[in-house]
């Protein structure tokens, strides 16, 4: 198995775009699991949903972050450099074939093993006829209490730049990154038709329902937000399930789940449970995305003579 080069797959050819836009539809589909340490059974339930959203039409399906396996950065534990593989590997082989066998496309999220002592949080698109078409490194790495990625993840060094597939220019970001603004409209400038943000994200807890809710209508917010600024549809899918901290430190993560799929108003498509796993499906329309654009024209006036500031750390 081969992967496109950075450079070709930033290509916006005529060729690529009309192909993502020879229907004025596309229908997504999204998995939202529980996992454990047991790899082939994680792979497995993350198959039977792709399946069950092929089956129910859809023609691109995102798989959560890291779903081969638990999130493991609750604690620093340099053993679990053992579960990281090369890109290509065996995981995209997996996915690859599964993406042949039923002639859609696939996004992974995988733990890459790049060179001995750099890892990445890497996202990997499967095209329909199998192939490793592109791969994203997740560039906002989380250094925060039970996410302790910076030990584990080199920040990612490919850019915002869309993957050119089948279906369409997609935009695939990975968790911590959809906190940041910047990162959704460089996609959107560069041409993504869509934004896609495989993500595990929870609660401690111990924290009261107030505070549960509040973070996560926050999680919510801000990427449909992402969706209205841009005018895009967005797709977020979420882990579920407790998982608990090994160190007994701490009860563990209660990830939340509560996937879902919006479209360029942020309007809800779908939405999945938050105790749940589940198989979301919805239809996207290109032309809605071109509708919203026309009478919201955000980046017709966009004032880039003054956003230098933008490339300060912070203030003055």
């Amino acid at each position: 198995m081969t992967i496109v080069g950075v450079k070709d797959r930033t290509k916006t050819t005529q060729e690529h775009v009309n192909i993502g836009h020879m229907n004025s539809t596309l229908k997504i589909g999204l998995v939202q699991q529980a996992c454990t340490e047991d790899r082939q059974q994680n792979m497995e339930a993350s198959f039977t949903g792709v399946r069950e959203a092929a089956g129910r039409g859809a023609q691109l399906v995102l798989l959560q972050e890291l779903h081969a396996g638990v999130y493991f950065c609750q604690t620093e534990d340099t053993q679990r450099f053992d579960q990281a593989e090369p890109i290509p590997g065996p995981a995209t082989q997996e996915l690859g074939k599964l993406a042949k066998e039923l002639g859609i496309v696939i996004v992974g999220s995988l733990f890459e093993r790049r060179a001995p002592g750099v890892h990445h949080n890497t996202a990997v698109v499967l095209e329909t006829d199998g192939r490793l078409i592109g791969q994203y490194r997740k560039m906002h790495i989380p250094d925060d209490p039970g996410y302790c990625e910076k030990f584990y993840f080199t920040p990612g060094d490919q850019g915002f730049v869309p993957i050119a597939t089948s279906v369409g220019m997609l935009g695939v970001l990975v968790c911590w990154d959809q906190w940041y603004p910047e990162a959704a409209r460089l996609m959107a400038m560069h041409g993504a038709d869509i934004l896609l943000y495989p993500t595990a994200i929870g609660w401690d807890p111990r924290d009261d329902e107030g505070e549960k809710d509040r973070q996560r209508e926050a999680w919510i917010t801000i990427q449909r937000a992402h969706a209205i600024a841009n005018g895009l549809p967005l797709v977020a899918c979420n882990r579920v399930g407790l998982e608990p901290d090994p160190s007994g430190r701490t009860p563990g993560i209660q990830f939340w789940g509560s996937s879902f799929i919006v479209g360029p108003q942020g309007e809800f498509l779908a939405r999945a449970p938050a105790d749940k796993s589940g198989v979301l499906v919805a239809e996207v329309s290109r032309k809605h995305s071109e509708d919203v654009r026309r009478i919201w024209p955000f980046f017709r006036d966009r004032r880039i003579d003054a956003y230098q500031d933008l490339l300060k750390r912070y203030g003055k």
